[in-house]
């Protein structure tokens, strides 16, 4: 475990407002809204805030006011914030963080995780980037997928001297979180799920809840019109990272369209992730140039996880489980539906507002739901 201090040299944060300055354009959509994708004005108002208002130092400064450390996994280096409570006795928890987010995505919730009230509710914190992420290494080969992120983790949390733990993830991070308890249930008591990934039962199609209606019907929208960005980086993730990794608009637009469509807003993003808070995401994959590597991820284990979505359950999780689905997920599973693959849910819940970066956008839940549900198990 080696302490790590981020120091960007001021020399990148130039580079970076030279090339927004000189952006080249396209014209704007012909259409007035973002069914064409992120209208022009808009990201160029937002391109212009990150090269003469945006302040990086700020963002720096708050993970170097962590502990924050690099260790090697599978001989791969991994960066990783280490934030113990105050309390001994927390109960260690590993949050694993997916696309397009990082771990800044954790910002609001680690300190009441760490430092509750009540001392019974304190956790020791553990938040890894992903391999190809932020400033974790970026694989050099095949096979980083799913299940090794999940070994690697397995590892981590061995090597800071957990033995039990808890782990909490969305996207990427329910997939890593379940793997992991599957493979260790005497070390893991419990994985909370922001959501559960469970195909639609076809034996209730015949009496679906509006919900379970909702749900499937928001699946085949997506897979229609919001799933070029899965199919781009699961096939020819090369191809489109030469534009992410040397054009900070075009890494800008790939990921604030994600967080536009898939937050819980009302036409004003800004009201749930702040300008500066999408920013800071977006310099963790423009600072140490990872757009590539992220997308490749899906490469290696898109096909899997679509098939938890969408098509068979797949091997029993007997785990215990926790599980939160919020209004505005892509995948929004039924409790009956989720029951099939998830054989030891604990404890359930469907929040009124919230989205696919919940952290972010309703943090007060979000820990609530953390101690909910680890109460039971911790």
């Amino acid at each position: 475990m080696e302490p790590f201090r981020l120091e960007v040299p001021e020399s990148q944060l130039d580079d970076l407002r030279a090339r927004l300055r000189a952006t080249r354009w396209p014209e704007p959509a012909t259409v007035d809204d973002w069914s064409q994708g992120v209208p022009l004005d808009w990201l160029r108002d937002l391109c212009d805030y990150w090269a003469t208002g945006y302040d990086w130092r700020r963002a720096e400064g708050w993970l170097n006011g962590l502990p924050q450390f690099r260790t090697v996994l599978d001989g791969l280096g991994v960066h990783l914030l280490h934030v113990r409570s105050p309390h001994d006795d927390a109960f260690p928890l590993v949050l694993t963080h997916g696309w397009p987010g990082s771990l800044l995505e954790f910002r609001k919730v680690i300190g009441p995780l760490t430092d509750p009230p009540d001392p019974a509710d304190a956790f020791h914190v553990v938040v890894p980037s992903l391999p190809g992420y932020g400033f974790s290494d970026r694989p050099a080969r095949t096979g980083w997928g799913v299940e090794r992120i999940a070994a690697a983790w397995a590892t981590l949390m061995e090597r800071l001297g957990y033995d039990r733990y808890g782990a909490q993830g969305s996207d990427w991070g329910t997939t890593v979180s379940t793997l992991l308890g599957v493979a260790h249930p005497d070390r893991v008591a419990g994985i909370h799920l922001m959501p559960p990934l469970a195909p639609p039962d076809p034996a209730t199609f015949g009496e679906l809840t509006a919900a379970e209606r909702s749900a499937l019907d928001d699946l085949r929208a997506a897979d229609e019109w919001g799933s070029g960005y899965s199919r781009q980086q699961a096939t020819r993730p090369q191809t489109v990272g030469y534009g992410l990794v040397d054009s900070p608009a075009a890494l800008c637009a790939w990921i604030a369209e994600k967080y536009w469509f898939w937050t819980d807003h009302d036409g004003a993003l800004d009201a749930v992730v702040s300008r500066d808070e999408l920013l800071d995401t977006v310099m963790l994959y423009w600072l140490p140039a990872t757009g590539s590597s992220a997308a490749r991820l899906y490469w290696e284990s898109i096909r899997q996880v679509d098939e938890w979505i969408s098509g068979s359950t797949g091997a029993a999780v007997d785990v215990p489980t926790g599980c939160t689905v919020f209004p505005k997920e892509l995948q929004r599973p039924s409790r009956r539906w989720a029951e099939r693959r998830f054989t030891n849910i604990r404890h359930w819940s469907e929040p009124a507002r919230g989205g696919h970066f919940a952290a972010l956008e309703q943090p007060d839940v979000v820990v609530d739901e953390i101690r909910t549900f680890f109460r039971l198990v911790r």
